[in-house]
């Protein structure tokens, strides 16, 4: 689902996008479950085995379970907003992690027809020292925002990644024009 607006004047000019990944909830489901589990056995108790047994499963579950549904649940979508001011990437539906890049510090922005998550490590907030930082929610087109000094890029995957390279793209024009804010 994206929306790009385009009024007449540069000044109030948005452009969103995001990029859903559903797999991420069956990953989630099974976070928790073992969140359940880890619930389930404190609740029964102890048993023939002993209470040191009981509580590394109870302890080992409830952690194996926060950390596999909260870090699945983060990635189920990326949420990209481009205004005049800068570029803002939140994840999930806390909108964490999140990145704000100002404008002013973007030179380019490219698109990347096929961006894999197994190129990057796989899914989520991604870096890699060749490549430099990602959000990477799903395989498929994705926007490669160049910063400034050539030296760092950030990567994220995003339905329209055209309409954002656009966007991108006219703001910097209109930043470079002598007159315009």
């Amino acid at each position: 689902m994206t929306d790009a607006s385009q009024p007449e004047t540069g000044a109030s000019r948005e452009w969103t996008g995001r990029a859903d990944n559903r797999i991420q909830w069956v990953l989630a489901a099974a976070g928790a479950a073992c969140l359940a589990l880890g619930i389930l056995l404190a609740v029964e108790g102890p048993d023939r085995s002993g209470l040191a047994p009981l509580v590394m499963s109870v302890v080992g579950c409830l952690t194996v379970g926060l950390l596999v549904l909260f870090g699945t649940i983060a990635f189920t979508h990326v949420h990209v907003r481009i205004d005049r001011d800068a570029v803002l990437v939140r994840c999930g539906h806390i909108g964490v992690p999140r990145r704000r890049i100002p404008l002013d510090q973007v030179s380019s922005a490219q698109l990347v027809p096929l961006v894999s998550p197994r190129g990057w490590g796989g899914w989520g907030y991604r870096w890699r020292p060749e490549k430099g930082t990602a959000v990477v929610v799903r395989r498929g087109p994705g926007v490669v925002f160049e910063l400034i000094g050539g030296q760092h890029r950030f990567t994220v995957t995003v339905d329209d990644a055209e309409g954002a390279v656009e966007m991108i793209r006219d703001l910097l024009l209109l930043r470079t024009r002598p007159g315009r804010a």
